[in-house]
């Protein structure tokens, strides 16, 4: 049995509560976090622990802020003395007309998306680096290479500087840390189960596999990117998208 442990961020729901399944279904310990899902995060950790034997735990956490995460590093510390794996999910998304755009609301993504990544790798890549061992798997979004949508400007503003952000901290972290930086598309999620039909099929005759991703497919993705197999790759953003038709 695997006795490694991750951390994965906005974890109770969604993709990031996929990418826990996976870890823990190949032996890793796991760190839950979440911000407003409590009752999802008690039962999911019930869930893990049970199904696969590992060993799992909750914590609520706010990105953006550092004593926050402070306290998060202590308990791992005291709790699994190290994490393997960080990946860095937890992300807001507040789309708006343009004209509807505001100062706080930017800077709001921006404190989620950006500079909670920047905080959490800077707290766990050193504690990483300190190991001589570790890998970071920062999401972004293809809305930060080449699909754009004004409403979600700052959205695809902060998924930009993700990118940006992975290719400073692999280079800070080398050579024992890698750095790795995932970009999906559109994927099935409950945060689109209200997208109309119509909008949705507009979408999927976008993409050359014409249709949306499964969390699984990402989260499959994440998991070799952190594994032994992929021990070469370091420093790459990875497009996961199905494929833009021209």
């Amino acid at each position: 049995m695997n006795n490694k442990t991750v951390l994965v961020t906005g974890s109770s729901i969604g993709l990031g509560k996929c990418i826990i399944e996976k870890f823990a279904s190949n032996g890793y310990n796991t760190i839950i976090t979440y911000l407003n899902h409590e009752s999802e995060s008690l039962e999911f950790n019930d869930y893990i622990i049970n199904k696969y034997n590992v060993k799992s735990t909750i914590f609520k956490l706010d990105v953006s802020d550092l004593e926050n995460i402070e306290s998060l590093r202590k308990m791992v510390v005291n709790t699994f003395g190290n994490i393997d794996v960080l990946v860095n999910n937890a992300g807001i998304c507040l789309d708006t007309t343009f004209e509807d755009k505001t100062k706080e609301n930017f800077m709001k993504i921006l404190e989620v998306n950006l500079v909670g990544t920047f905080l959490m790798s800077k707290t766990f890549g050193s504690l990483m680096f300190e190991n001589k061992k570790g890998s970071i798997i920062n999401i972004s979004s293809n809305n930060a290479i080449d699909s754009y949508y004004v409403e979600s400007l700052d959205y695809d503003a902060s998924k930009a500087g993700v990118i940006n952000l992975s290719h400073n901290l692999a280079n800070k972290f080398s050579p024992y840390v890698r750095v790795n930086t995932v970009c999906p598309g559109w994927i099935n999620t409950d945060m689109n189960k209200n997208m109309s039909e119509e909008f949705k099929k507009e979408e999927e005759n976008k993409i050359l596999l014409n249709r949306f991703a499964d969390v699984e497919e990402i989260a499959n993705l994440v998991y070799f990117l952190s594994s032994d197999e992929a021990s070469y790759i370091n420093d790459s953003v990875i497009k996961i998208d199905g494929g833009k038709k021209c």
